[in-house]
């Protein structure tokens, strides 16, 4: 896979709480191709009933969407892990380390069967369903589960609690991080088209009115999966 990776970044912090976050510092405009700038193309709506939702709609859990023989999962492994171990030399990865946990900073340790890391949507599923999802066809859903640029591992714990909040309820711990990611959750309902709520986009403008400079993470796989993947 060739993915944007995130990288960690300068301090940016927000108070996160439910209801409208205070809008962003005055005169703090992101540049072309910004994410700060790209808050802005996001269409704005109330969000929508979660009835209807279910994993199942986004089809078979970690599928190879990219047909590189391996399951989503293993890449993301692959990709974000350091010390990586096989079991069968390419593709299913047994150990490895999170040298720096994105939401936490720390250092947490993977071990198939026992493992402390996740594999996050950045966009969680539920709440891409609640803004726009579940109007797509099963091939677009499938494909917003398994592409990377929506795919981080991280420390299971935080994302545990994370659930399926948007930026305007849920920021990882480590504030150092939040600024890249914001700005892949930006880059992610670019590509899918996904509405934000008007309280998400005004935490969106706080957080990266720290870093008005920050890119627009891009990449990732294609925003149709192939025919062959189905889901309910």
């Amino acid at each position: 896979m060739v993915v944007a990776v995130l990288t960690s970044a300068a301090s940016c912090s927000v108070t996160v709480g439910n209801g409208s976050s205070e809008s962003p510092k005055p005169g703090a405009e992101g540049e072309a191709g910004s994410a700060l700038a790209a808050v802005d193309e996001l269409t704005v709506k109330g969000r929508a009933p979660k009835t209807g939702f279910d994993r199942a709609r986004f089809g078979t859990a970690w599928a190879d969407t990219d047909s590189n023989g391996c399951p989503t999962r293993d890449d993301i492994l692959k990709r974000d892990l350091d010390d990586v171990k096989f079991s069968d030399g390419v593709c299913t990865v047994v150990s490895g380390t999170l040298t720096k946990d994105p939401y936490t900073g720390n250092e947490v340790t993977f071990r198939r069967g026992a493992s402390k890391v996740d594999i996050d949507h950045v966009v969680a599923l539920s709440d891409a369903w609640q803004k726009g999802a579940q109007q797509w066809d099963a091939s677009k859903r499938i494909a917003l589960a398994n592409d990377p640029l929506n795919l981080l591992a991280v420390d299971a714990g935080p994302n545990r609690s994370k659930g399926d909040g948007d930026t305007a309820t849920w920021l990882p711990p480590n504030k150092a991080y939040r600024c890249d990611y914001v700005a892949h959750q930006v880059g992610v309902k670019k590509k899918y088209e996904l509405w934000v709520t008007a309280a998400e986009r005004d935490a969106m403008r706080k957080v990266l009115a720290d870093c008005p400079d920050r890119a627009l993470p891009t990449g990732g796989n294609p925003t149709e999966a192939p025919s062959r993947f189905k889901a309910r």
